[in-house]
């Protein structure tokens, strides 16, 4: 019996949802509790939440480290989602993002 693995092994490349406004080089998909720890870190900065305005979509992003960064995204049914990035990319995608009409920056 054949079994569908549609499971990336090493070299499949993480990407955001269509709904997000950037994509980024360089992008790890995270396991929820190595992201969900990771942002409850007491250095962890919290950079800005948004929310798009067509949809119930969120997105946070998170200074881990110097160099890295975490971008959490809730879906429309309440899952979250956590991507590890390089700062320096994720620094010229929040230009993007804040310029985008369709997200709203949450105060």
């Amino acid at each position: 019996m054949a079994v569908d693995n549609n499971r990336c092994e090493s070299g499949c490349a993480a990407t955001l949802p269509d709904v997000v406004p950037f994509t980024l080089s360089h992008l790890t998909r995270q396991s929820w509790e190595l992201g969900t720890r990771s942002i409850q870190d007491e250095q962890t900065i919290a950079l800005g939440d948004w929310s798009y305005q067509a949809g119930q979509w969120s997105l946070s992003l998170f200074e881990v480290t110097s160099e890295t960064a975490i971008i959490r995204i809730e879906t429309p049914v309440g899952r979250k989602r956590y991507y590890g990035a390089i700062q320096s990319e994720l620094r010229t995608a929040m230009q993007e993002l804040e310029a985008s009409p369709a997200w709203q920056k949450m105060v």
